[in-house]
């Protein structure tokens, strides 16, 4: 009986003998072959003892974490925060990964958020809805279901634009592929959609299929009153380069565009709740423009600039938008003020409080004294202690009024490890965060809620 194989491999020039494993080693190297590529079974995220929200307040949030420095003159809260911490529903397969991508909103006593399932074989994008009364979640949208589409159609696993509510009710938003492998016409992808969905009803409609044909929308708001979606393009499957990128304008009311042009905004627009008019740097960072719907044609150029335009806050109401800078390779993100009466750009200096930037979404409270923001959003905020910051407006400084690394990896087994999208209260007393949380993966895979109430005593005005 043989206990040992050899292989003859012969070429044009020579054969050659090869040594071969015994067949049980053979067996059992392709047994942990096997066993390796195996994928590890999914766990849906939950809290001890069944619980839906917890609730904690901790000196631990206001305790500057082992490894952590601050850059010189940023401080820290000294009244600790409660916070109430959430999964959110639904995740009950791997979403490769459970991500959100899009800026959120508080109203009518009420928390709305996007999640979506990323790259997933079931993908889809959701809306939540949280009442922070009941500690409740409801389900608002399945992109999925309210689509329909046959299998193998082009289904969007994201919603990357701003949740925003209109004057007539309905929460309106745009939705983003995942991949750019499934926006051709082999999936036969058309475009993308905006949808809107009433809270009351709990039923989403589509708005419009396509306004950009072939084209993504990972940049969007709404006009609030005036009832015009924004939006900035990205083509299906081709580079998110400058000649791709378009800005459009949408007619809610009439169902049309009243604008659609080369060169759109990347990742980020100012919008002007006073007048109606939108502001955004050109995907080739030449300048600065705007659309005055009231006077309808194409952007024009303005003074002023706000290289790498990536988040703005809403307008306060002395009429000014606080916005910030992606960062270029080494270089801090840049926070700036934007006057939109004068449409003057004020630099305010670096929004960084440690070594972690990249800030997706500034929250100003009613007062327009103090913005909210939270840097890493692409992952790492952990680094720097996943802090929530606070500026003052007024005195120009930085403050963190909590850092949710290692309490939350500590006690619960899970970090938030970045955000693009929060939203303030009315009152700006209450700040929630939808996070982008790791159990201990590479990077997130899950998405998580906090909402936390920052103390009277850390938001004073005289």
């Amino acid at each position: 009986m043989l206990r040992n194989l050899s292989l003859v491999v012969c070429s044009a020039a020579m054969c050659v003998v090869v040594a071969a494993l015994p067949p049980s080693s053979i067996s059992a190297r392709a047994a942990q072959k096997k066993k390796a590529k195996a994928p590890e079974e999914w766990k849906t995220p939950a809290l001890p003892g069944g619980k839906e929200v917890v609730t904690d307040k901790s000196d631990d949030f206001v305790k500057m974490p082992a490894g952590v420095t601050l850059k010189e003159g940023v401080t820290v809260a000294k009244v600790a925060p409660e916070i109430d911490f959430a999964y959110f529903p639904g995740q009950t397969y791997a979403g490769k990964p459970w991500s959100a991508w899009g800026e959120s909103t508080f109203a009518n006593g009420k928390y709305y958020a996007s999640i979506g399932d990323h790259l997933a074989p079931a993908r889809s994008a959701y809306v939540y809805e949280y009442d922070p009364a009941k500690k409740t979640f409801r389900q608002l949208v399945d992109l999925k279901k309210l689509l329909a589409l046959p299998e193998g159609h082009y289904t969007p696993g994201k919603i990357h634009t701003q949740l925003i509510v209109g004057k007539d009710g309905y929460i309106y938003f745009g939705t983003h592929r995942g991949s750019t492998k499934v926006t051709t016409d082999q999936y036969h992808y058309k475009g993308d959609w905006i949808v809107r969905v009433h809270p009351e009803t709990a039923k989403p409609e589509v708005v419009v299929h396509a306004p950009v044909a072939k084209h993504c929308i990972p940049t969007g708001t709404l006009d609030p009153d005036r009832l015009i979606f924004y939006g900035g393009t990205a083509p299906g499957a081709g580079k998110d380069d400058a000649s791709g990128i378009r800005f459009f304008a949408y007619d809610v009311k009439a169902k049309k565009v009243l604008c659609n042009v080369a060169d759109g905004p990347k990742r980020a627009m100012i919008f002007a709740k006073s007048t109606g008019c939108i502001y955004y740097v050109p995907a080739s960072e030449t300048g600065f423009v705007k659309f005055d719907p009231a006077k309808g044609g194409d952007p024009v150029k303005i003074p002023g600039e706000i290289p790498g335009l990536r988040a703005a806050s809403d307008e306060t109401k002395d009429g000014i938008v606080y916005a910030v800078s992606t960062g270029q390779g080494k270089n801090e993100p840049v926070l700036y003020s934007f006057n939109t009466k004068t449409e003057k750009v004020t630099t305010l200096g670096s929004p960084m409080v440690g070594g972690v930037g990249y800030i997706t979404a500034l929250k100003i409270d009613p007062t327009g004294r103090y913005l909210y923001y939270i840097p890493g959003a692409h992952g790492g905020a952990d680094r720097d202690g996943s802090p929530v910051i606070q500026y003052d407006t007024k005195n120009k400084t930085k403050k963190v009024i909590a850092f949710l690394h290692p309490f939350y990896k500590d006690k619960y087994g899970v970090a938030p490890v970045g955000t693009y999208s929060y939203a303030l209260s009315p009152k700006g007393d209450e700040l929630y965060v939808t996070w982008n949380a790791n159990r201990g993966g590479r990077a997130w895979d899950i998405c998580a809620l906090s909402a936390i109430r920052i103390p009277e005593a850390e938001r004073k005005t005289e």
